[in-house]
This record gives structure tokens, sequence and C-alpha cells, in this order.
């Protein structure tokens, strides 16, 4: 039976048996490999993999039940405090949300109106330039 942490702490853990969690890791690879026997290995396998008709593969008794709420209270995890950052990089968040704004991609709502999905985002700097990444 496999585990899934949902907190994005960067474990990965396998329960085996009786809830007992070993932490889990994958081994390097003896040899680099080459890009044709890696589509070679991916092409024979590929029943294993998502399609357009099974988008959760078909690999049997892995079968995870995901419920999903988005009802009000959120848990406590999604409720934290805004990371700071500097002013630098307000104003550059400020110019790729007004792009999104004007491109009808995003639209203003207000502090007390429900949104069914929210997205925490960041500003990533790369040669001076900046991205905003969520």
């Amino acid at each position: 039976m496999y585990g899934i942490d949902l907190h994005n702490n960067r474990d990965r853990y396998f329960t085996i048996g009786e809830n007992k969690c070993q932490k889990s890791s994958f081994l390097p690879f003896k040899r680099k490999i080459t890009e044709n026997e890696l589509s070679s290995l991916l092409y024979d396998d590929k029943e294993a993999y998502a399609s357009d008709k099974e988008p959760l593969g078909v690999i049997i008794c892995h079968e995870v039940d995901i419920i999903l709420n988005i009802e009000r209270p959120y848990p406590p995890l999604l409720r934290r405090p805004a990371y700071p950052e500097s002013p630098k990089s307000r104003e550059a968040l400020e110019i790729h949300i007004k792009e999104l704004l004007d491109l009808g991609v995003i639209q203003k709502v207000g502090h007390n109106e429900e949104v069914e999905i929210t997205t925490p985002v960041i500003v990533a700097w790369h040669d001076g330039k900046s991205r905003m990444v969520g």
C-alpha cells in the first residue's frame, strides 16, 4: 500500500503492513540510458500509463480514493499567511497581474466573495526578468 504526502514536505513514504511508514527514495541508474532506450522502454509498457481512456493509468491494486473538499472552513494548512516579498518583486507581480487582467485571463473579486479556486504565486527571477509562477 502506498502513502501520499499531501502536505508537500518533499518526503515520500510507503505504508507497509500495519501502518508503519518507511521513507523511500529512488535508486540511481547504474548507467545513463539514451533517449531511444527510454522511448523503447516507455512504449513497451505503454499499457501501464495514463491515456485518454484511462486518465489515471491502469496499474491494478493501487487504486486511491480521493475526496476533494471545497467546503468552508478550509483546512488550516490552506490558510497560511503570504510570504513576505521585496518591493521589486511586488512591483513585478503587479505588472504580471495587470497583464492577465487586461487579457481577460483573470478577474478581480471582492474580499468577501467566494471563489472556487485560488493559487498562491511567487515571482521568480532569471537574467533580470521576472516570471510569475503559481
